[in-house]
């Protein structure tokens, strides 16, 4: 049984909708479970920069009490369906930290693999991975990030993740579908080298 399964179906009666930009309500005794969408939470540096910690789906908590970052912030991707519960209700919470703690790291490797198009190579795999479903060219990461949403999430500039897109698409590793990606078959490692 997965964590998503053990929360007692008791806290659907709080369960609420949200719009794409919409922050989640962040209060220190609660937890959201993710029912259905894509939520990014984020914190800013002292110098203005976006740093994003993670991306969370279906089956994923977030929460305020799961960071010391300050400020924090659970901002709708897309459009969210989520179940706020106190944590006081929750028997077991060591495989749910488990679970964010894997999810957080895996992201962290991400953020620091260099160079940059390798970091934006290896975000996504993730995407496509978790958020992604099978057509027949590959994996459709079924929902948009906005270049600037991506270049938070790796650490560099739009500009840059624009360019890199590019050239992803020339060199087949994606294919563009309105707004959204697909990443192509055959291109699970990727190889970076300088001359």
């Amino acid at each position: 049984m997965t964590l998503a399964q053990r929360i007692a179906p008791e806290f659907s009666q709080q369960q609420r909708y949200f719009q794409r930009r919409d922050q989640l309500p962040a209060r220190r005794d609660h937890l959201w479970k993710i029912q259905s969408g894509v939520v990014r939470t984020f914190t800013y540096l002292e110098n203005g920069t976006v740093v994003t910690l993670g991306l969370w789906g279906v089956g994923d908590v977030v929460s305020r009490v799961l960071s010391k970052a300050d400020p924090y912030y659970m901002e709708c991707v897309t459009p969210v369906q989520a179940t706020s519960f106190p944590i006081s209700e929750f028997d077991d919470l060591q495989p749910l930290l488990i679970e964010h703690i894997h999810q957080l790291q895996t992201f962290l490797e991400i953020v620091h693999s260099r160079p940059v198009d390798e970091a934006l190579h290896k975000l996504l795999m993730l995407l496509a991975d978790k958020f992604g479903s099978d057509v027949p060219h590959g994996q459709l990461i079924e929902f948009h990030l906005t270049h600037q949403e991506i270049a938070e999430s790796i650490g560099t500039t739009r500009v840059t993740v624009t360019r890199l897109l590019k050239e992803f698409e020339q060199q087949g590793i994606i294919e563009r579908l309105n707004r959204q990606f697909i990443i192509l078959p055959g291109h699970q490692a990727f190889w970076h080298y300088e001359i």
